[in-house]
């Protein structure tokens, strides 16, 4: 089974008609959906809403965008300082998307939404760039075969689709399941790249709570209907951090499943993760305190934290752990007047000591904060 071709016919189908077996339901909220014409909703394949993920100002990548909704969506959530960036490689997918981009740009006040036509594992190539250069130079022989691969690798050198660290917010529904098995690796590994240090994700997939034998992977109508292909649900989490992010999570899990094949249950998820900040580990004399309710917990990193305990972490450790995904479960304390920044990673469970934090400022007390940068030592 050649998977790309599989999934480029199913999709054609569904930009031309709606394909109810491709739909998990799913709610929006109406008052974002009001401003979509009907098309676009009635042609969207989904199983989760990443809608609630996205801030103000945000540059959101949208990973297999299909016929633009939740582009669309984000583009009223980020407002006029965002921007919406929407990736497929279904050029059925992509006209219908475009068709709607003029009257949606006068609803929103303002063009804020692309669409390009890429690999979700290739975000560095730009396919449409791609095929005006062959239909200049099509591939006559195997020198002109080599002649495009080497086009390829200057292209995503000197004219990457998305750049290193230009994106806020990587998104995608129910999409990352559609790539070759042998492909994701490289597809989780470009959202890393392409996300800005501090970056997030919030990728809606489904998951199978046992991996899938080979024999229904061969099936085309389960691959290309979001099923066969899914991440096995400890491997998705595994697969972001073996990527290297950070607070990788299921943020949202399907109480029921969405379908059961051969005893398999295959349900919709949220996976959120962070990027880490990049910065040098500087300790300035800070701690961090855990809540609880746990005795102690560990970072994906090897910190320990016990709970009550003033352990001490460098600076991008403390921005991560009260301003970023973990704000709600530690206590910061930054010593009144900060020592000079010494480059230093502490051991595991280093505390501390009450005398060097005395007088000093606390922040998260009620488990509140605002949205940090991310990154560990």
């Amino acid at each position: 089974m050649n998977v790309e071709v599989e999934v480029l016919n199913r999709y054609s189908e569904g930009a031309k008609a709606k394909q109810a077996a491709l739909c998990c339901p799913t709610s929006y909220d109406p008052a974002l959906l009001a401003l979509l014409p009907e098309e676009i909703i009635e042609r969207d394949y989904g199983c989760g809403d990443p809608t609630p993920y996205m801030r103000p100002g945000d540059v959101v990548l949208d990973l297999g965008s299909g016929v633009g909704k939740v582009c669309y969506l984000a583009a009223q959530i980020v407002g006029p300082e965002g921007r919406v960036i929407g990736i497929d490689m279904n050029d059925d997918m992509l006209a219908l998307a475009r068709k709607y981009q003029g009257e949606m740009a006068m609803k929103l006040g303002g063009d804020r939404v692309r669409f390009c036509k890429a690999r979700i594992q290739d975000l560095a190539l730009d396919l449409e760039r791609l095929a005006e250069h062959l239909h200049r130079h099509p591939v006559r022989s195997l020198g002109d075969l080599a002649a495009l691969r080497e086009l390829e690798r200057r292209e995503r050198r000197e004219h990457p689709l998305v750049p290193d660290g230009s994106v806020d917010l990587v998104v995608s529904n129910c999409v990352l399941n559609l790539v070759p098995d042998a492909d994701k690796p490289a597809l989780i590994a470009e959202v890393h790249r392409v996300l800005k240090p501090g970056g997030r994700v919030a990728i809606s997939d489904i998951v199978s709570d046992e991996p899938v034998p080979e024999r229904l992977k061969a099936d085309p109508l389960l691959w290309t209907g979001c099923l066969s292909g899914a991440f096995q649900e400890e491997g998705f989490l595994k697969a972001f951090l073996d990527a290297g992010f950070l607070a990788v999570r299921y943020a949202e899990w399907g109480k029921e499943p969405w379908q059961v094949v051969e005893g398999i249950e295959f349900r919709s998820v949220v996976l959120t993760a962070v990027k880490g900040a990049g910065t040098p580990c500087l300790d300035v004399g800070q701690a961090v305190v855990y809540r609880g309710p746990y005795a102690s917990v560990s970072d994906d990193e090897g910190h320990v934290y016990t709970r009550g305990a003033r352990i001490a972490v460098c600076e991008r450790s403390f921005r991560l752990l009260t301003e970023g995904p973990y704000r709600d479960d530690f206590i910061g304390i930054t010593p009144m007047t900060p020592r000079d920044p010494v480059p230093w990673c502490a051991p595991a469970g280093t505390r501390r000591a009450a005398a060097d934090t005395k007088g000093a400022l606390v922040t998260s007390v009620n488990g509140a904060g605002g949205c940090g940068t991310g990154g560990c030592c």
